[in-house]
């Protein structure tokens, strides 16, 4: 059978790796880059990095307001899809990518498979929440990365379909973890970091990024830290700190963007991580290292066990006293699978749809 898989942003590009990978096994896989993120170091690098096929179709939308861009993904991804009359199509998590893919799948009766399925932050004002439960409303078989996801999809009276085979993310971790090592060994000198030592920073969400009061408080916390922070910066994240003219600290480094397993490298070596990501924060988690999640909330429940995880928000007390924290004490658990979530996957779209 022919799928196509629709991806347009990086944390897509991971999960692409190996479900595609597995997919191409048993059926014909079509790749369309909605080109959500375009900058080469949020993109191309990726594919080349994890060896993905080059994108069957790159749709160019770059960036724009939800509205627009959605709007526009629809339309483009539609025409692909009439064109292509695939058998079923693939989203992944929660971009407007990933909406507007299901969208215009299902009013072409295309079914639609989302992997990352059943993750909910409750929080409304979230992009990223309103594309996630409307695309499993919209999806025929929904992969979950835990069994909290079966259970807030069974909430929502969403029971067919439904299957939990573990985090894809943690797939390519556990393949990638071999040669993070030898990547931190050249990296980290490079940065004048030594490991165990710095605090690695991402943050890109609107609430955060489009809020110079926030992005100051959060600022103020880094400053204050007492520890050398490592801050690679997202094109979009750079342009609102310039504009807002915030002053670092000599001992906080603004970086270009980096590659995915330069990322981990950094993350596997950070005596703490600051993000606002949520699979930045997973992989915290699953790399034992502490996180401090600048939101009030997480899609990703299962990493506030024994405090590996804290929400923090943009209070710049909060973030200090975290960042000041001992590290938990007590065993991480295993809620995301055995490193198989692809191969099931993979296993379960055989039978299809």
């Amino acid at each position: 059978m022919k799928f196509v898989s629709i991806v347009g942003a990086r944390p897509q590009f991971i999960k692409l790796a190996p479900v595609g990978r597995a997919l191409r096994q048993w059926h014909d896989e079509i790749i369309v880059h909605t080109g959500q993120h375009y900058d080469v170091a949020m993109s191309a690098t990726f594919f080349e990095e994890l060896a993905i096929p080059q994108p069957d179709v790159n749709l160019e939308i770059g960036s724009g307001s939800h509205g627009a861009q959605t709007g526009r993904m629809l339309e483009a991804i539609e025409a692909v899809l009439v064109d292509q009359k695939p058998d079923g199509v693939l989203v992944f998590g929660d971009t407007n990518s990933t909406l507007a893919g299901a969208l215009a799948a299902s009013k072409l009766h295309i079914p639609v498979a989302h992997v990352e399925a059943g993750l909910r932050s409750f929080n409304r004002e979230m992009p990223e929440e309103i594309n996630r439960v409307l695309t499993d409303h919209l999806s025929h078989r929904l992969f979950c990365p835990t069994e909290t996801a079966r259970t807030l999809l069974a909430a929502e009276g969403l029971t067919r379909g439904v299957e939990v085979v573990g985090d894809v993310m943690y797939d390519v971790l556990l393949q990638a973890r071999l040669t993070l090592e030898e990547r931190a060994q050249a990296l980290l000198p490079a940065l004048g970091a030594r490991a165990g030592e710095y605090v690695l920073v991402t943050i890109h969400r609107a609430s955060n990024t489009d809020d110079p009061a926030a992005m100051r408080r959060i600022a103020s916390a880094l400053n204050r830290s007492g520890l050398p922070v490592l801050f690679p910066v997202h094109p979009r994240t750079r342009k609102y700190l310039t504009e807002y003219g915030i002053a670092w600290d000599e001992r906080v480094r603004l970086l270009e963007p980096v590659g995915y397993l330069e990322m981990l490298a950094l993350e596997q070596h950070a005596a703490r991580i600051a993000t606002d990501s949520g699979g930045v924060q997973k992989e915290a988690y699953l790399l034992g290292v502490p996180c401090v999640t600048l939101r009030d909330d997480t899609e990703w429940v299962e990493t506030l066990h024994d405090g590996w995880n804290v929400l923090a928000g943009s209070d710049t007390e909060a973030i200090g006293v975290a960042l000041a924290q001992s590290g938990p004490t007590a065993e991480r658990r295993d809620p995301f699978g055995a490193g198989d979530a692809a191969e099931r996957i993979a296993l379960s779209l055989r039978d299809w749809p």
